[in-house]
């Protein structure tokens, strides 16, 4: 965010519809940046600290999807995908890929603002005063997205990061899988227990831990999942 105003990074290749979002964004206040290819998107992003990106799915050298799966390896920051596709599989796999909408050209300026709104009530809505967490094992910064488990550091995509989030906020509470698929997924709709049982079992593995009783990732079975914090 910059002088008070949140900061959009559009990657578009069509200089009319690049010109048409920069108008109606900045109309609203918005700072806007532009990239007009795929790889200048991600080098953009990487440089600078921008709130929210507008990604185009049909890109020249990397197309939206490639460039929104480098984008996530970088940073959880909201994601707008906008496309000529409208059919519902494209819909998913973008959700899916971790974009947080998708908008389908042609659209309208108030269609875009209600969903850039949506967007950025659901950021603030993840937001939390609390800015670690540490209990003597695992230490969290919320602020960073960083994990340490006995002071390594654990790399996670950001579905395993914000599930475990979750439940390191929650901790001592059990969380059914339906709870923790609002909380922890961009899109929940549609998406079956499994899912969170499957990711639940990775977590585990990455921060080293096993299924057995001394995990602090409980399984209550016919609950849910529970993060109890080791004694110390």
């Amino acid at each position: 965010m910059r002088d008070g105003h949140i900061s959009v990074l559009v990657i578009e290749d069509e200089a009319d519809i690049r010109q048409l979002l920069r108008t109606m964004l900045e109309r609203e206040g918005f700072n806007v940046s532009e990239a007009t290819t795929g790889r200048d998107g991600v080098r953009h992003f990487h440089q600078s600290h921008t709130d929210m990106v507008i990604l185009d799915v049909g890109l020249p050298d990397l197309d939206g999807w490639q460039v929104l799966e480098r984008i996530r390896d970088m940073s959880d920051v909201p994601v707008l995908m906008l496309t000529a596709l409208s059919t519902e599989r494209d819909k998913v796999r973008g959700l899916n890929a971790g974009a947080d909408d998708y908008l389908t050209k042609p659209f309208s300026r108030v269609e875009l603002l209600a969903r850039l709104q949506a967007i950025s009530r659901r950021q603030v809505s993840r937001n939390d005063p609390i800015t670690t967490f540490d209990d003597g094992t695992m230490h969290v910064d919320f602020a960073h997205q960083e994990v340490t488990v006995d002071g390594a550091v654990v790399i996670l995509t950001p579905t395993e990061y914000r599930l475990l989030a979750t439940l390191a906020r929650h901790q001592g509470q059990v969380l059914s899988s339906d709870q923790l698929i609002e909380l922890a997924w961009d899109d929940p709709s549609g998406l079956a227990p499994s899912r969170v049982k499957y990711a639940v079992l990775r977590l585990r593995r990455k921060l080293g831990w096993g299924e057995g009783d001394d995990t602090p990732l409980e399984t209550v079975r016919g609950f849910g999942y529970r993060y109890r914090a080791r004694s110390r």
